[in-house]
């Protein structure tokens, strides 16, 4: 599937805008983006504030621009609520991590906003995320449980069956994202600007298909995957490196120029990620809750203007990813209709509702471009990706591996 950005028409052309028109296009994009953050705002401004009401013992962390306040936090192994405050002019993200995984996570949490998330957590010691990731990690230490403390979670023999189709769709996309990347690299070197935009596209889209279990390793998920607005030098700051490096210069600075390093490097991040997906020994509570979250931080990418912000090729990547999710809900489908017999019929039903939103910018065998889609569309793409959010967070509560969801009739 043609998944790159259509070109544009040759100046002079037929079909060239006048530059008023041009104007008033760049001055409509301008306005809908307003508008369309603004309503995500006042969204989450309304679900973070009854979030923080329910989670009165919810333990408090507050994010500024350059640090987490403390730094430094201990609970009981178990279940734990936190609260994350953004005190930075940024939207923000607080991460738990257990070496290069990550165990959960809050992302886009918008400027003067509280969140919660609520983790199960084994003893041990964590890194905290603090913000932009050129920030100082923090420090989550998580003591012995009592005796009285929620049990585990349940036995993986019932899990077996999905996991393995599961890991086997994981190395097949792994392997598919290696590919394009070293081609992607091969294109650069070449000189080959519109070859090297097509296979970005072909790129995004394997990663897309990765992203329910690629995020799990902080460390290369951040090579890969982070925008510039995650630092503080923005484009510019040498962490900046990954797909959106690579994005920013074909299409932003329209050349090839200065992108072998930054398309080489990104080659082999995704050769070590599709080594590592070859001995990921996922459990079932991240198979979900990674569907849930992914869910989650598209709502909040693409209310926001979107992830793609250089090549506008959001859409194919919201489709690919949203068919990740529901992929997964398709191989638990058996154990979630004998838990919640309502609940496979209802999230099918919200998978469809997302695709039908999307198949409106279909533009032959792709999509338009993300600048095309007007702001009540974004805001409905959005919560039509937080209501599959929730129902990945039903799932799992429904199967026993997570204690929150949505109530099902």
């Amino acid at each position: 599937m043609d998944t790159a950005p259509k070109a544009a028409s040759p100046a002079g052309g037929p079909h060239a805008p006048s530059r008023k028109a041009m104007r008033l296009a760049i001055a409509g994009s301008g306005l809908l983006l307003v508008i369309a953050f603004a309503a995500f705002y006042w969204a989450t401004s309304l679900a973070s504030r009854r979030k923080a009401a329910e989670a009165g013992d919810a333990v408090a962390v507050t994010v500024t621009d350059s640090a987490c306040e403390p730094m430094d936090l201990t609970v009981p192994a178990g279940r734990t609520t936190f609260a994350i405050t953004n005190r930075s002019n940024r939207a923000m993200e607080w991460e738990i991590l257990d070496g290069v995984m990550v165990v959960e996570e809050r992302e886009n949490i918008a400027p003067g906003i509280t969140q919660t998330i609520a983790a199960r957590l084994a003893a041990g010691t964590y890194d905290i995320t603090c913000g932009l990731l050129s920030n100082p990690r923090g420090k989550l230490h998580v003591t012995p449980a009592q005796a009285d403390a929620e049990p585990a979670a349940p036995a993986l023999l019932a899990f077996i069956g999905p996991l393995a189709e599961y890991q086997v769709q994981l190395l097949t996309h792994a392997g598919d994202f290696a590919t394009a990347t070293s081609a992607l690299a091969q294109a650069v070197q070449a000189d080959d600007l519109e070859r090297a935009r097509a296979l970005y596209g072909e790129a995004r889209l394997s990663y897309a298909r990765l992203a329910p279990a690629a995020d799990l390793f902080a460390d290369l998920d951040t090579r890969l995957d982070a925008r510039a607005d995650d630092f503080g030098g923005r484009e510019q700051d040498p962490l900046f490196k990954g797909l959106h490096r690579v994005e920013y210069g074909l299409f932003a600075q329209n050349t090839t120029a200065g992108l072998r390093a930054p398309a080489e490097a990104l080659a082999a991040d995704a050769g070590e990620l599709n080594q590592r997906m070859a001995t990921l020994q996922l459990q079932p509570d991240r198979m979900v809750s990674g569907a849930a979250r992914l869910m989650r931080r598209a709502a909040g990418l693409e209310a926001m203007g979107g992830a793609e912000k250089y090549a506008h090729s959001d859409l194919a990547d919201i489709q690919a990813e949203a068919d990740a999710v529901l992929g997964i809900a398709t191989l638990l489908r058996p154990l979630a209709q004998k838990a919640s017999p309502g609940l496979p019929a209802r999230i099918d039903a919200d998978g469809a509702a997302l695709t039908a939103l999307l198949a409106a910018h279909r533009d032959g065998t792709g999509f338009s471009s993300f600048e095309t889609v007007a702001a009540d569309q974004r805001a409905a793409i959005a919560a039509a990706l937080t209501t599959l959010g929730d129902d990945m967070d039903t799932l799992g509560a429904a199967l026993g591996l997570t204690t929150s969801g949505r109530s099902v009739q």
